[in-house]
């Protein structure tokens, strides 16, 4: 792995401040009203499941989709967070938003 990558991994378990039990469990909640209930491996928005798939990654074995992906939900936290992350309270859709992709904005960063 380069530079790049281990950055972009610390970074991205940053702000991914949710377990993967915890991801998990809110995309089946948040699917619950959906067609997904039935198929509960399946719940939730596309890249929601695939940040709870890449939490099960370890870094030795990241894709290059992995990495887009990882890129992709740094770029959305930091565009709606301040850079310190510290815990704070927001619009419950904004939070539940930020809930889907596994960042809790009320839970303090790691």
């Amino acid at each position: 792995m380069d530079a790049h990558t281990d950055e972009l991994w610390d970074e991205f378990h940053r702000v991914v401040n949710m377990t993967s039990r915890e991801l998990a469990e809110w995309l089946r909640t948040r699917s619950a009203d959906t067609d997904d209930e039935e198929l509960p491996d399946r719940a939730g928005p596309h890249l929601g499941r695939r940040v709870l798939d890449i939490l099960g990654k370890r870094k030795t074995d990241l894709q290059p989709d992995d990495l887009e992906v990882m890129r992709r939900v740094v770029d959305r936290v930091h565009g709606q967070r301040r850079d310190d992350l510290e815990p704070t309270a927001g619009d419950v859709r904004w939070r539940h938003r930020l809930m889907t992709i596994g960042h809790d904005p009320l839970k303090p960063t790691t």
